[in-house]
């Protein structure tokens, strides 16, 4: 009985094993599966601007044609308690149906602030500058009002101020270009200022929202680019009395030992071929260089063109901006 039952394990380990083994054969001659992904398709390349958002709707500009005044923002849903509005409030404007105002409809709102009064223009009057604060979706309208909810904010919205249609602005398209050139020639085309800045800043750096005097009347187009420079000058080193920082018959640095005579080693050359004449002082060596040295400090490019200045934005900086910098179409 013990053989008979010895010899029944045997057998079923081994056919045991046999099961094992075949399992294992028929998964190595099996094909492996191949999973197909489907095919993702290539993103869309969108070329890069030189400005968006709110550098491209909220800029600002200075015009000198009169500006639409009819329709503005005359309440707010929740004007008992709030009298600035933002983003996501709404408010009521003065046109509905009898003004041709649709469901859908995008609109501009701008804020003129006053004329443009300064003294880094040779044009007189530029107009009046009109800043603008936010964009608004109409979602109701009936028959003399109109729903509209704020879209985007760049300031705070406040009662009265005005409505207008929503121009689709594009910024030009930003490319790669050559290294500011610091020393560069004038291209002898036009010329003007740069008169203010958005938020009436002073230090002026890239990306910043900036206004010329130079616009339609003086063909300048948006995605023109304008070198920014800075006409040599003075500059700001101490002069005394004398016109220099140092006088030729100043003592002191000569030496006590050997005395060479009563001049100074810090003051500038004396005129002639021995010496003998006057000391050149920085404005007389000034007088016959050529009018075209400058010092170029930055780039800018136009964003928008109105009848006699242009909004552009700065790109390039080789140092600090300020208004009252000359412009010159590249």
């Amino acid at each position: 009985m013990r053989f008979q039952i010895v010899c029944k394990r045997v057998a079923a380990s081994f056919l045991a094993a046999l099961t094992v083994f075949a399992v294992v054969g028929m998964a190595q001659r099996a094909p492996a599966k191949v999973v197909v992904l489907p095919p993702v398709s290539a993103p869309v390349a969108r070329p890069m601007r030189v400005a968006e958002r709110n550098n491209v709707y909220c800029a600002g500009y200075v015009q000198s044609s009169p500006i639409d005044t009819s329709r503005r923002i005359v309440g707010g849903v929740e004007e008992q308690e709030q009298f600035l509005y933002a983003q996501n409030n709404f408010v009521y404007i003065n046109a509905g149906a009898n003004k041709g105002v649709q469901v859908g409809d995008m609109l501009s709102v701008v804020r003129p602030r006053g004329q443009v009064k300064t003294r880094w223009t040779r044009k007189g009057s530029l107009g009046f500058y009109a800043q603008e604060v936010g964009a608004l979706e109409v979602i109701r309208v009936k028959a003399e009002i109109s729903v509209a909810k704020v879209k985007t904010s760049c300031d705070n919205l406040l009662l009265g101020d005005l409505v207008q249609p929503m121009q689709t602005r594009v910024a030009p398209d930003y490319h790669q270009r050559p290294a500011l050139d610091l020393f560069g020639d004038p291209s002898g085309k036009a010329i003007g200022r740069l008169f203010m800045a958005r938020d009436n800043a002073e230090a002026i750096s890239r990306d910043f929202i900036v206004y010329i005097d130079l616009g339609a009347e003086d063909n300048v187009q948006v995605g023109d680019y304008l070198t920014i420079f800075r006409r040599l000058g003075n500059g700001n080193p101490y002069s005394g009395d004398w016109g220099e920082s140092v006088s030729a018959r100043d003592e002191g640095y000569q030496s006590f030992e050997y005395r060479g005579g009563r001049f100074s080693n810090q003051a500038g050359r004396k005129t002639g071929d021995t010496a003998k004449g006057k000391v050149v002082t920085t404005d007389d060596a000034k007088d016959d260089r050529p009018d075209r040295i400058r010092k170029v400090v930055g780039e800018m490019v136009i964003l928008n063109v109105k009848e006699r200045t242009a909004t552009a934005v700065i790109t390039r900086t080789a140092q600090e901006i300020h208004p009252g910098d000359w412009v010159e179409v590249q």
